[in-house]
């Protein structure tokens, strides 16, 4: 028996990459200790993150505190793999030599061989589900990305759309739901892009319904879904299928001309707005999240000001922020000056983050009173902490149910319960148990 530790940074799909990796190592072979775990191993594999700089920071220093480790006696081999690995392949290894063995981030096999393991291709769509009690999953239907955002680095990183068989995620959806999973969160770079590389069109819808015909899923959820060229028989899906969320994540990046223009999304200000109108009459009651860069080179105060109105405008019920940050291979690092400066750039994200919180708080206001179905996840302080199909882990708000006294709230995690809404916050919402 040998001891595996994998320690994984970044996004869900780097999580969704560890759980497949994990599946390929003979349980009669491999103990795999938990990621928390601090006691000596044979083999910790660390899962790295390269978007961004604070990530790729976060990366680096969890490099560092292993190899510190490695160098105390505390692991047999230290190997790294993930999108910090795969773009600087070439400089890493100089700089930290402690590590046993580098690795990429677009095929796993050769970490599975790197712990003398043969890869079995009839596990391709198996996974070593990580999250223990949960009943919801990420399920990465493509790899890599064809879009060229100027700011982007990801393409480089991860390589060209590559999506996975419907078949395949089919099977490896009945797998998370034999594992007591009931609801899937399909992601990728771009999971409107699904299909055009294997079908010759995009075929997100139809994956939708074949995945709504996997016994034990309930709830199926989209993300990451690219403005240009969206699917619009996705939307009928939404309306008319009981299984998917009347909810979509759709970073749109921002509403200006002129910064959209040299971001390279390929859509208008103008476009952009009538597909934010199409979703909401095409699936009333939607609730839409989206992604905003503040700080991005062409924005003045003038572009900024547009933002703001198009945040009012829109009222999107969910919505985050980044502030732009200049990534070494990009278009934009070469091509375009970073002229906002770093506190201008904060003071943005701070203006357009409290905007938003006052249209959460309206939104969550509005469900006080009603009656919603939602998924106990966890246990804090004797209350269980849920969501509904209008909430999505880990990014959005929660809805903190209160049981009665002679209910164990433990029993009921990883369930589909009633709870009525009886009040609200900016971002969470309070409820009992019904």
């Amino acid at each position: 028996m040998h001891s595996v530790q994998v320690i994984t940074l970044g996004c869900s799909k780097n999580s969704v990459d560890t759980e497949h990796l994990l599946a390929q190592l003979p349980a009669d072979a491999f103990d795999v200790m938990p990621e928390d775990y601090a006691g000596p191993v044979d083999y910790l594999l660390l899962n790295t993150c390269g978007f961004i700089a604070d990530a790729k920071q976060q990366s680096i220093d969890a490099i560092l505190e292993q190899a510190g480790r490695r160098k105390a006696g505390e692991l047999g081999k230290l190997l790294v793999f993930g999108c910090l690995s795969q773009r600087y392949a070439a400089e890493l290894p100089e700089l930290i030599p402690e590590v046993d063995g580098w690795f990429g981030a677009r095929d796993i096999d050769p970490v599975i061989k790197a712990l003398g393991v043969e890869p079995r291709p009839e596990l391709r769509n198996v996974r070593r589900f990580s999250s223990h009690g949960l009943a919801y999953a990420y399920l990465k239907i493509s790899e890599g990305c064809d879009r060229r955002c100027s700011y982007c680095a990801i393409p480089f990183i991860r390589g060209a759309h590559r999506s996975v068989p419907v078949e395949d995620l089919v099977q490896e959806a009945e797998g998370l739901a034999a594992k007591g999973v009931k609801e899937l969160i399909l992601i990728a770079q771009d999971t409107t892009y699904y299909g055009l590389d294997l079908y010759g069109r995009r075929a997100l819808a139809d994956l939708l319904r074949a995945l709504s015909g996997v016994e034990g899923i309930e709830w199926l959820r989209v993300h990451y879904s690219y403005p240009e060229g969206f699917p619009m028989d996705v939307l009928d899906e939404m309306a008319e299928n009981p299984k998917v969320c009347k909810y979509l994540d759709i970073p749109l990046q921002h509403i200006s001309d002129p910064v959209l223009h040299n971001m390279h999304r390929g859509v208008t200000g103008e476009w952009t707005r009538r597909l934010v109108r199409a979703l909401r009459e095409k699936i009333p009651g939607v609730v839409l999240r989206t992604t905003m860069i503040v700080g991005h080179p062409g924005e003045g105060e003038k572009e900024f000001g547009e933002l703001l109105d198009f945040a009012r405008e829109a009222h999107f019920e969910r919505l985050g922020a980044f502030t732009y940050s200049e990534e070494e291979g990009t278009w934009g690092a070469e091509n375009l000056e970073d002229d906002v400066p770093e506190e201008e750039k904060k003071r943005r994200y701070d203006e357009l983050m409290s905007l938003q919180e006052g249209i959460s708080a309206e939104f969550n206001a509005t469900r006080v009173g009603g009656v919603e179905r939602v998924m106990a996840d966890a246990v804090m302080n004797g209350k269980l902490i849920c969501r509904s199909q209008y909430e999505s882990p880990e990014v959005d708000g929660e809805i903190v149910v209160s049981c009665p006294e002679n209910l164990d709230p433990a029993s009921l995690v990883g369930q589909f319960l009633n709870v009525k809404i009886t009040g609200s916050e900016d971002y969470d919402l309070l409820a009992e148990l019904i």
